[in-house]
């Protein structure tokens, strides 16, 4: 991630219409959002609903004033709104009618050796956050991976910033517990 200063220039930048300062700044923010929406939504979803909060963002660029965190909390905050209509609209849709037998001859288009031990590992610290109650959990992710401060975090959350404070030493300490039950 670029230095604060470099980022504060890039989004100015980018306000001013600058396509290579929206790079920079999409490149500073979208993995650690990207986390953010995988633990909301999934490793499956969270790249599209990603998509739709930055092309959402795009839209409404001219209504966005502020610096780097301010940004980041924007778009952090849209993304969140785009992950809950995503699970609202998921809870509606019709699942697959194909039964397990039928699944287990389709063909696994993955590539296990091109999978690295941190990307496993990430993804199990992110399943690990992601079976905490979702208060906890946005609160770890939004504390955490994306650094935002407190009252940050609780703009998005729509919280008190005790309440998100409180939300992540609950979740760390479940996690903890989890890592090692015999402290």
């Amino acid at each position: 991630m670029p230095a604060p200063d470099a980022l504060d220039a890039a989004v100015e930048q980018m306000l001013a219409g600058d396509e290579g300062a929206f790079r920079t700044v999409y490149r500073a923010i979208q993995p650690p959002l990207l986390r953010y929406l995988t633990v909301l939504v999934g490793s499956a979803d969270a790249e599209d609903v990603a998509s739709e909060a930055w092309a959402q963002a795009f839209r409404d660029l001219d209504r966005f004033s502020g610096d780097a965190d301010g940004f980041r909390g924007w778009i952090t905050t849209i993304g969140r709104n785009r992950a809950l209509d995503h699970l609202r609209h998921s809870r509606r849709r019709p699942t697959d009618d194909r039964t397990v037998e039928e699944l287990v001859d389709l063909p696994d288009e993955s590539d296990v050796e091109g999978d690295t031990l941190g990307r496993v590992q990430s993804q199990a610290a992110l399943a690990l956050v992601a079976a905490l109650p979702q208060d906890q959990a946005e609160a770890i992710m939004l504390r955490t991976v994306l650094g935002f401060d407190a009252a940050t975090c609780g703009r998005i959350l729509g919280k008190s910033p005790g309440a998100v404070r409180a939300a992540a030493f609950r979740g760390l300490r479940q996690l903890s517990k989890k890592i090692d039950p015999n402290p």
